[in-house]
C-alpha cells in the first residue's frame, strides 16, 4: 500500500513536471480569483502568526491596483471574524505616482487606508509609502533612507506583486536593471494608459513614480506574483515561459528562488500546458481539443487545414492525435467541416432549408432578436453587420442599450450642444434665460473640473443626452423602428462615477422585465470580457442572471439562444467560433456609416482603452483578421467576418 502510494505520487510529480517544463519559476493555478485571493491572504496570515506567536514583527511587501484587493478583503474579514491581529505588522509598498498628494483620489496612500489600514489595528508608525509630495531633490536621499529601513527592520519577509501589461513588477518598467533599488522612475505609455480612467484621461497620469528597486523585491524571503484574468495572459506567459530580458521586467524573477506564481485559470490560459496541451502530455482528445489543436496546427504550419500531413502531425508534438484519432485525412476533413458550417449568412436561421448542420435554427422563420449593448455604440461596434442583415431579412429585431454611456463624452461637446440648444431656442423665439444661467453654471464647473471629478447632473444628463440621440441614429440606420429601441440605464452605472456602483436586484429586475416583453428567440450579447473598463462583463453578468431566475417559471426561454459577440476591444480564437457571419464589401460599408452615427466617439474617444485606434478602425480590422484566417485554413476568401459564439445554459 505504502509503496503504490509513492509510485503514484512520484509517477504524479513527473507528470507535473513534464506538463510544466517550459515555465522557468513555480506557478500555482487556481480556477479563479477568488479561491487564489483567499490562499493568499491565509498565506500571510500564517505567517503573521508563526512571527507573533515568536514576538518577532512581520514585514510584508505590499501592491496596489486591483490584483490584491481581494487577499486584503479577506485579510480584514479574518481580522474581523477570526481576531488576527496586525500588532506585530510592519509593512512597505511598492510604489506612488509622483507628484501625488496622500489624500488626492488616486493615491495610493489613500488606496491602502480605504482597502485596507483603516479595517484593522495595524499601528500607524509601522505603515511605509513612498512620499509623492517630496521635492525631486530630495528623492534620491529619501528612497536610500526607504531602503534602509527596510534593513533595519529585518528585511522582508513577505513581498506581494502583480504585474503590468509592460510586465513591470511595482513600477519598474522595461529597460529596468536587475539590481536597482528604490528611485524615481518614468512611467511607460502603456502603463499611463492603463491607468487613465482613474486619473480622468492619459493627460492627468503623472509620468513619474517612486518604486522599490528588482533588487529589492530580489532580497524579500517570499515573492508571491498574482495574476487574474485573460487580459494579463499573454503577458505573464511571456514572464514565465519567456527568455529573460529588460524589454519584460517580471522575467527577472526566474532568477529567485524564493518566487511563486499565483495564478487564476484565465491568467494561466496562455500557458503552453493550458493552451496547446499536447506540446507536454498526452491528453483527453474532445472535440473541442481537436479543433483547436488542427487549427494550430494549420496556423502554426501557415498550410491549410486540408494540406496537412500524418508527419506534420508527428513532427509537431500531436503524434498521439494521429495514432489514435487519424488518419490526418479524416481529422481535416472534420475540422474542416466543422469551421465550413460555422458560416452563415442567415444569422437568424436560413427559412426552409436543412438546418442540421448550420448554427441557427431555420425554425421560426420570423425570429424575435433581442440585442443588448452595455454601452450606447457596442451594437454597431462589434456586430453591425449582423444587426443590418438580420433587419434586412425581416426578423423582429430590437436593441436594448444597457446603459447611458455618459462618462464616454468630452466636455466640450457638453458645451457645443447647450450652445445649439440656447441658439434653436432663440431662433424660436422661447426664453432662454434659465437655459443660459444653466450654461454658465456648466462652464464655470468645468472650467475649475479636477481629474474624475463627479460632473453635476446637467452635465451628465447632457452627455446621456448625446449618447442617446447618436445610439437612436445608428438603431435607425440600421433599420429600426423607434419603439424596438430601448434605454435600459441600469442603476450601477448611473453614478457618474469612473469606477461603478454594485450591482443590484433592480439591475436584474429590469433586465428581467425587457425580456419577458420581448420574449426574444435569440439575444446577443457582448461577451468582450477584455473591455478596460470592466462594463461589458458587468452587463453580461446581469443578463444571464435575469435568464437563469426567468428559465426556472417560462417556457419560451428554452427556445431562447444566447449568442455572445465580440469586436470593441478584442475577438474570439477561431477555434472557439460557433456562427461566422460574412460581410461583402458594401456590408462593410454599411456596418462602418452606422457606426459613424456615434460622433462623440469618432477622433478620439474619451476612454479609448490600450487600443489608440478608432472604434471603427478596430471592428474593420479586427472583422478582416478573422475572414483572413477563415482563408489562410482554406476556407472562401470574404472582405470581413464577424463573429459568434452560443452560450450554454446548464
Amino acid at each position: 500500500m505504502n509503496n503504490s502510494t509513492t509510485n503514484s505520487q512520484i509517477m504524479a510529480r513527473l507528470n507535473l513536471l513534464e506538463e510544466t517544463r517550459f515555465e522557468k519559476l513555480p506557478v500555482k493555478v487556481y480556477e479563479n480569483k477568488h479561491i487564489a485571493s483567499k490562499k493568499v491572504a491565509k498565506r500571510i496570515a500564517d505567517l503573521i502568526k508563526r512571527k507573533n506567536e515568536k514576538q518577532e514583527n512581520a514585514v510584508l511587501g505590499l501592491a496596489t491596483g486591483a490584483t490584491p484587493v481581494e487577499v486584503y478583503e479577506e485579510l480584514i474579514r479574518l481580522h474581523k471574524e477570526e481576531g488576527l491581529s496586525f500588532k506585530n505588522v510592519i509593512t512597505f509598498n511598492l510604489d506612488e505616482y509622483y507628484p501625488m498628494k496622500p489624500d488626492a483620489k488616486q493615491s495610493y496612500v489613500r488606496f491602502m487606508d480605504e482597502v485596507l489600514f483603516d479595517h484593522i489595528d495595524i499601528k500607524k508608525e509601522n505603515i511605509h509609502i513612498p512620499d509623492g509630495t517630496l521635492a525631486e531633490d530630495d528623492i534620491t536621499d529619501y528612497c536610500l533612507a526607504y531602503e534602509n529601513k527596510i534593513g533595519e527592520v529585518g528585511g522582508l519577509d513577505l513581498q506581494l506583486l502583480g504585474i503590468g501589461r509592460t510586465g513591470h513588477i511595482g513600477f519598474n518598467e522595461p529597460g529596468s536593471a536587475p539590481n536597482s533599488g528604490t528611485r524615481l522612475v518614468t512611467l511607460d505609455d502603456l502603463t499611463r494608459r492603463d491607468a487613465s480612467r482613474d486619473f480622468g484621461g492619459k493627460e492627468n497620469v503623472p509620468t513619474k513614480a517612486i518604486t522599490m528597486g528588482i533588487g529589492t523585491i530580489f532580497k524579500a524571503r517570499q515573492i508571491i506574483l498574482m495574476g487574474w484574468n485573460k487580459k494579463k495572459a499573454s503577458i505573464l506567459k511571456k514572464a514565465i515561459e519567456g527568455e529573460m530580458s529588460g524589454n519584460v521586467p517580471a522575467t527577472y524573477l526566474q532568477l529567485s528562488e524564493n518566487v511563486e506564481f499565483v495564478l487564476d485559470r484565465d491568467a494561466a490560459s496562455a500557458l503552453t500546458r493550458f493552451d496547446t496541451p499536447w506540446l507536454v502530455k498526452d491528453c483527453n482528445w474532445t472535440k473541442e481539443l481537436i479543433k483547436k489543436a488542427v487549427i494550430w496546427l494549420s496556423s502554426e504550419l501557415k498550410k491549410p487545414i486540408l494540406k496537412l500531413t500524418d508527419e506534420d502531425y508527428n513532427n509537431n508534438g500531436m503524434a498521439q492525435l494521429a495514432t489514435e484519432q487519424g488518419p490526418a485525412y479524416n481529422l481535416n476533413i472534420d475540422v474542416f467541416n466543422q469551421l465550413q458550417h460555422s458560416i452563415t449568412g442567415w444569422p437568424g436561421g436560413k427559412p426552409n432549408a436543412d438546418d442540421t448542420q448550420r448554427p441557427e435554427r431555420k425554425e421560426p422563420a420570423k425570429k424575435r432578436s433581442l440585442i443588448f449593448s452595455p454601452h450606447p455604440d457596442d451594437d454597431v461596434i462589434s456586430m453591425g453587420g449582423t444587426f443590418i442583415r438580420l433587419v434586412d431579412q425581416g426578423h423582429d429585431v430590437h436593441v436594448a442599450y444597457q446603459t447611458s454611456g455618459n462618462t464616454a463624452v468630452w466636455d466640450t461637446d457638453v458645451l457645443r450642444y447647450v450652445e445649439f440648444a440656447i441658439d434653436f431656442k432663440k431662433s424660436t423665439g422661447e426664453d432662454t434665460k434659465n437655459l443660459e444661467e444653466t450654461y454658465e453654471k456648466m462652464r464655470e464647473f468645468i472650467e475649475q473640473k479636477q481629474p474624475n471629478e463627479i460632473d453635476l447632473q446637467e452635465i451628465r444628463d447632457v452627455k446621456g443626452f448625446i449618447r442617446k440621440s447618436e445610439a437612436i441614429a445608428g438603431a435607425r440606420y440600421a433599420g429600426l423602428q423607434d419603439e424596438n429601441i430601448h434605454f435600459m440605464a441600469l442603476p450601477f452605472y448611473e453614478s457618474g462615477k469612473s469606477k461603478k456602483d454594485p450591482v443590484t436586484e433592480k439591475d436584474i429586475e429590469l433586465t428581467m422585465e425587457l425580456l419577458q416583453e420581448v420574449k426574444p428567440h435569440q439575444v446577443f450579447a457582448a461577451g468582450d470580457f477584455a473591455d478596460p473598463h470592466g462594463t461589458h462583463i458587468v452587463c453580461f453578468n446581469i443578463i444571464i442572471e435575469a435568464m437563469k431566475r426567468l428559465r426556472k417559471t417560462e417556457d419560451w426561454t428554452k427556445d431562447c439562444w444566447l449568442w455572445m459577440y465580440r469586436g470593441a476591444w478584442q475577438e474570439f480564437d477561431v477555434h472557439e467560433i460557433e456562427m461566422a457571419v460574412p460581410l461583402s464589401p458594401q456590408e462593410v460599408q454599411r456596418k462602418r456609416d452606422a457606426i459613424f452615427q456615434h460622433q462623440s466617439q469618432k477622433d478620439r474617444p474619451v476612454f479609448p482603452g490600450d487600443d489608440e485606434r478608432e472604434f471603427w478602425v478596430r471592428a474593420e480590422e479586427r472583422n478582416s483578421e478573422t475572414a483572413e484566417v477563415y482563408h489562410e485554413l482554406g476556407l472562401a476568401n470574404y472582405e470581413a467576418m464577424e463573429a459568434f459564439v452560443r452560450w450554454k445554459f446548464d
